[in-house]
């Protein structure tokens, strides 16, 4: 199912919603966490880098749009005891959540899965599936607290046709795919949809690492395409729920 860039914010359409971006801090989450401020919702930004995450907050309140909260995580190192310290955080801030965006991932190397790295393998799938898992699991009763929530897993379009050399990034997006269309059917009845999203090409480093030879200068910037999140997470997608979405500039 495709979803057009050509979104047009309206000024406090996600007003008073809570939504929780992973990989805030730079590329696609910094674009979409600009975009989802802007439209009036409480942005909780999730990311490793503490300073990289204190500049994107600090754009945000420069351009005048919401305050966001700031929550440093580990992905790859987080126990199931962090997991449960955020839900407790959220609970006790804001009683619920609106929306939870998994947009954090790591590409790995791109190589034939016979020579493939078997720590960097587990990395990958730790951060790109396990963390997703944990995050979406501990965070489901705070889900179950609003009254229209959105789960949305950023994918791509190797996790939807397989592509030799592509490795753990390859099939953690595949997994995605799976657990996206799982927890869809799960949560069917609920007041949560869910959905994954293939944002296509953009200029950003991971894109660059996988293509260095592209020129990437022709790509679209991210931030042509997070008006498009907006859409997603506001009441005009509400009958958009277990669907393989692309972003498309048509």
């Amino acid at each position: 199912m495709n979803i057009s860039t050509y979104y047009q914010i309206t000024t406090n359409e996600l007003k008073g919603k809570v939504i929780l971006v992973t990989g805030a801090n730079r590329g696609f989450g910094r674009a979409m966490t600009l975009d989802l401020a802007k439209a009036g919702a409480t942005v909780i930004m999730l990311g490793r880098d503490l300073g990289s995450l204190e500049a994107v907050y600090d754009e945000v309140l420069d351009a005048g749009h919401q305050e966001p909260i700031l929550y440093p995580f580990d992905l790859e190192g987080a126990t199931p005891e962090h997991y449960e310290q955020l839900q407790a955080a959220i609970f006790a801030n804001f009683n619920q959540l609106d929306g939870l965006i998994h947009n954090a991932s790591i590409i790995g190397t791109m190589m034939p899965i016979e020579q493939y790295d078997i720590k960097l393998w587990y990395s990958v799938i730790q951060i790109n599936v396990n963390a997703v898992f944990m995050l979406t699991q501990f965070l489901i009763p705070a889900l179950n607290k609003s009254a229209d929530a959105r789960v949305l897993f950023l994918s791509s379009s190797v996790g939807r046709n397989a592509r030799a050399y592509w490795g753990a990034y390859g099939v953690s997006k595949f997994a995605i795919e799976g657990m996206s269309k799982t927890l869809s059917e799960e949560l069917e009845k609920t007041n949560i949809s869910v959905n994954s999203l293939d944002p296509g090409r953009m200029q950003t480093e991971m894109r660059r690492t996988a293509y260095p030879a592209e020129n990437a200068d022709k790509n679209p910037i991210p931030e042509s395409k997070s008006p498009a999140i907006v859409y997603l997470m506001s009441e005009k997608s509400e009958k958009v729920n277990g669907e393989q979405l692309t972003l498309s500039n048509a």
